[in-house]
């Protein structure tokens, strides 16, 4: 059975950083494009950054310039950097297959005091 395991989340200050990391055991993880969504408390989940196999990358428009997304073939694992975090990045953040959607993991939490 697939699975995506996200790590990385925590509780940080308004303008501090963290770093996830994604580890889905998919044999096509090469050829996949993977993105990172978030659910904030009482919202829906929504889609916050992707990047294609071949590195090219797309973010919502409230995180650009903040956040990056990245891959690491080799290691089967997305990695999203945050900086410059703002209280409302506060949710759950996943990773998942954008187009071919896997069954979500359960996410790893992200708190951002002010």
């Amino acid at each position: 059975q697939v699975q995506l395991v996200e790590s990385g989340g925590g509780l940080v200050q308004a303008g501090g950083s963290l770093r996830l990391s994604c580890t889905p055991s998919i044999n096509s993880f090469r050829i996949s494009a993977m993105g990172w969504y978030r659910q904030a408390p009482g919202k829906q989940r929504e889609f916050v950054a992707l990047i294609t196999s071949g590195g090219v990358t797309n973010y919502v428009d409230s995180v650009k310039g903040r956040f990056t997304i990245s891959r690491d073939n080799a290691r089967n694992t997305v990695f999203l950097q945050m900086n410059s975090l703002k209280s409302e990045d506060t949710a759950v953040y996943y990773c998942n297959r954008p187009g071919m959607f896997l069954s979500w993991g359960q996410g790893t939490q992200v708190t951002v005091s002010s």
